[in-house]
């Protein structure tokens, strides 16, 4: 398996369960690993010097600590204009999956779900690939492996997307599909076609940033000086659809739910973990908060959140004839129970980024189901109020912290900040809802929500 991604997430996830494998003596699967962007190349430079090992801490909700060592990254491939390497290790024939974690902004889809090539870091690889290039996005990336590939006919394989993105699998081979024909392409998007398959799969375990106390916690606990340590909470969840081209390692053995379709997990893990977070994140950096835990143990937030998940998503993934095969009342309860976990230190600032891409993905098509039936969106239409809030933070220069949202246009959000009405701009906004902008249902139910929130917030102000 070739890696692309080398962030905690893929080293808590991906990388634990092909270690519980060879941990259980099948040693027939190994990862390589890359980034496709100069990023972390002082995480990725330890890693290499570690020969691709690293500590894992994990904690429960109780605050056990458990340090295990992770050595199923046996490559590491760095980084360098061009990705000559990874294109290399992509190619060759004994690599039958390529997997990749770039967070949901990174697959710059419009409002439908579809390629966006106005976006200028991504026309700017069609262009690489209309030449024959290596690119700086996912699809550029693939598209080099892929013509590669191609090239030295070294057969089928397949690309697990592992990322927080609804219809991971299909969305992203779709893109991928639209990349290469926008860069002049067609032959290699045909075989494509005939050679890849993606499935869908869903991933859980919250990852917060490495601490600068991990090391020493680590150096204590084992012994290890280790340079790129990572933690994580002790749950863990992967489920995928069993749909590969060229082989798999045998991931049910070890925890992994290999399943015909991820739709009813993705659905509730997304609309109910993912943005019951970014929520909390949200309202406990209006609150003056700096950690996820602070803010779920704070009854107010904590209340948002319940509310939003019991009024308005269980109604849509729970119908008459139709149930889920999760048990999403008790599924709310353990994932509130998660980001309680005072042991995790997650902070508001990583969970509340990409506001831009969250709210289509996560919290949308929560709002246009309900409309669809008639049905009251007040509690759900809290958590965009929110991220207005938030956002307007942002526009003043007062947020404690650097945002970074990679689907934001600056000017856009500036604007819907200084507007008249700025409720009505941002349910206006198209990257946002959609079909769904500027709904008067959508923007009643945004202002009202905008108003609970000032007074959350008043109700916060020091004296």
């Amino acid at each position: 398996m070739l890696h692309l991604g080398l962030g905690s997430f893929h080293r808590a996830h991906q990388a634990v369960y092909l270690q519980r494998l060879i941990d259980r003596g099948d040693r027939r699967w190994q990862l390589s690993g890359c980034n496709i962007r100069p990023d972390m190349a002082d995480v990725v430079q330890a890693l290499a010097d570690q020969g691709g090992a690293y500590t894992l801490e994990t904690v429960t909700p109780a605050g056990v600590r458990r340090y295990e060592r992770i050595t199923a990254i046996r490559e590491i491939i760095a980084y360098a204009p061009g990705l000559a390497a990874m294109v290399v290790r992509g190619a060759d024939p004994a690599t039958r999956i390529v997997s990749f974690t770039v967070t949901e902004a990174g697959y710059y889809l419009d409002p439908s779900h579809q390629l966006d090539p106005s976006q200028p870091e991504l026309a700017a690889d069609i262009a690489r690939a209309a030449r024959g290039e290596a690119g700086e996005t996912v699809y550029g990336a693939v598209a080099a492996i892929l013509r590669a590939r191609r090239a030295a006919g070294t057969g089928p394989l397949t690309l697990l997307n592992c990322d927080n993105l609804r219809h991971n699998g299909e969305r992203f081979r779709a893109a991928l599909l639209a990349f290469l024909e926008a860069a002049g392409e067609g032959p290699l998007a045909a075989w494509t076609r005939q050679n890849t398959t993606c499935p869908n799969a869903m991933v859980d375990r919250i990852t917060p940033r490495p601490p600068p106390a991990l090391r020493e916690r680590v150096r204590q606990a084992t012994g290890i000086a280790d340079a790129a340590p990572v933690t994580g909470e002790s749950f863990i969840q992967w489920v995928i659809e069993d749909d590969f081209a060229a082989g798999r390692p045998a991931w049910e053995q070890v925890g992994v739910e290999l399943v015909r379709s991820v739709q009813p997990y993705e659905e509730a893990k997304i609309r109910i973990l993912n943005a019951s977070h970014s929520c909390i994140a949200w309202a406990g950096t209006l609150a003056g908060l700096q950690y996820i835990h602070e803010g779920t143990l704070d009854p107010a937030i904590r209340q948002m959140a319940h509310d939003y998940v019991t009024e308005d998503v269980i109604p849509c993934l729970q119908r008459p004839g139709a149930p889920s095969p999760v048990d999403l009342p008790a599924y709310r309860d353990v994932v509130l129970e998660r980001f309680a976990n005072p042991a995790i230190r997650d902070t508001n600032q990583r969970v509340a980024a990409d506001g831009f891409a969250k709210i289509p993905g996560f919290i949308a098509p929560t709002v246009r189901e309900r409309l669809a039936a008639g049905q009251p969106i007040a509690a759900v239409a809290m958590l965009p109020a929110l991220f207005l809030a938030f956002l307007q933070r942002w526009h003043a220069g007062e947020l404690p912290y650097a945002y970074q949202d990679q689907g934001m246009d600056p000017a856009t959000a500036h604007a819907i900040c200084a507007a008249a009405d700025p409720a009505a701009a941002l349910a206006a906004d198209r990257q946002l809802w959609g079909d769904l902008a500027g709904d008067a249902r959508l923007v009643a139910a945004l202002r009202q929500a905008d108003q609970r929130v000032a007074a959350f917030v008043q109700g916060r102000a020091v004296p």
